[in-house]
């Protein structure tokens, strides 16, 4: 048996030789499209003819898509990374496709990204930088983090592990989760409501998954309750903030500054407000890009596919429900029964 494996997760060109090899071991044909993703849905539907899985970038798999003939053949989405709000996972499971992804490998590269722009935002490094490439010898105010208090907006894995580097600098836990846990706690955060989390941060760090309900949860109104000192670190996902409003609060001082990794709408225009805005740090979606961390991820995205070609469950299924489906696309071994599920960001 060999599958078709479309590639559009472009973190594989730099640390996906093993994954890649892995595939090919196995009897898979990778197939790596001119230009890598994420895709947009009318570009997923010439790439994706004959192709039996996807390792996947954060690529348009609507309703329209899913349902296609032309990912007829499609058996596994198996994402590179831990959301997948770009992929309409009830369609896939409607129509026997499984939806794989990696959670928990990333929590600590990403923790360690976010709490680096949240120490570069606040003593200006990046502006600092930007001076003496300039040619600029002058000294710039930033403030304190140690003893400050850090607002953690979504205290799942990722926020957890971010609060444990924020320990280190003696600085007050809150969060705002729907589900508080225990293990949080165990780590001093005082979970609050909203209103009390936005009023209250020196920092608020985004960590929530992105969903329905959460879109756009931070617009103006939100953004007028924070310190006019307070700063926002967004890692998560970009549209869990009003960015026209962001812009507006940092052009009239409703906050000190606000570093982001994620937007609304990836790549970023050349022209985006956010470009222009002041006391802005802005990096391309650089979280998750460090190399061994990287490697793991990669070769974990292959290995989903490679099992489920060869009959065994995937370890990390978004719905499992896809397994008792009589629509299901691939075909699992019976003495197989390995157990599967899907786990929040």
């Amino acid at each position: 048996m060999s599958w078709k494996v479309l590639i559009t997760a472009r973190t594989m060109n730099d640390v996906g030789a093993s994954a890649l090899q892995l595939l090919r071991d196995a009897g898979c044909d990778p197939v790596i499209p001119p230009k890598p993703g994420p895709c947009p849905a009318d570009e997923l539907i010439k790439l994706l003819p004959d192709m039996d899985a996807v390792l996947a970038s954060m690529d348009k798999f609507t309703e329209t898509v899913l349902t296609s003939s032309a990912a007829a053949t499609l058996k596994i989405i198996s994402r590179w990374g831990v959301g997948y709000d770009a992929i309409d996972v009830p369609a896939a499971t409607r129509n026997g496709i499984v939806v794989a992804y990696t959670p928990g490998l990333l929590d600590e590269t990403v923790a360690d990204f976010a709490f680096a722009l949240l120490l570069a935002l606040a003593r200006r490094v990046h502006i600092g930088h930007l001076d003496m490439t300039g040619g600029v010898w002058r000294g710039v105010w930033g403030n304190d983090v140690f003893g400050k208090t850090l607002g953690i907006l979504g205290c799942g894995r990722i926020g957890r592990a971010v609060a444990r580097r924020a320990t280190g600098f003696n600085m007050r836990l809150i969060a705002y989760d729907v589900q508080p846990s225990p293990e949080a706690r165990q780590l001093g955060v005082k979970f609050v409501s909203l209103d009390e989390l936005l009023a209250e941060s020196d920092f608020l760090s985004l960590h929530a998954a992105l969903t329905p309900q959460n879109r756009g949860l931070l617009g103006e109104a939100q953004l007028r309750k924070m310190k006019r000192t307070a700063y926002l670190i967004n890692t998560a996902r970009g549209a869990l903030v009003d960015e026209n409003a962001l812009a507006q609060a940092l052009r009239e001082g409703w906050i000190a500054g606000a570093a982001l990794d994620t937007f609304a709408v990836e790549p970023l225009s050349a022209e985006h407000i956010l470009r222009k805005a002041p006391n802005v740090l802005l990096t391309p979606h650089l979280a998750s890009f460090a190399r061994e961390t990287g490697e793991r991820v990669s070769t974990a995205a292959a290995q989903a596919i490679v099992d489920l070609m060869n009959g065994r469950r995937p370890k990390l299924v978004i719905d499992v429900e896809v397994f008792k489906s009589p629509a299901l696309r691939a075909t699992l071994k019976s003495t197989i029964s390995g157990k599967a599920g899907g786990m929040k960001e």
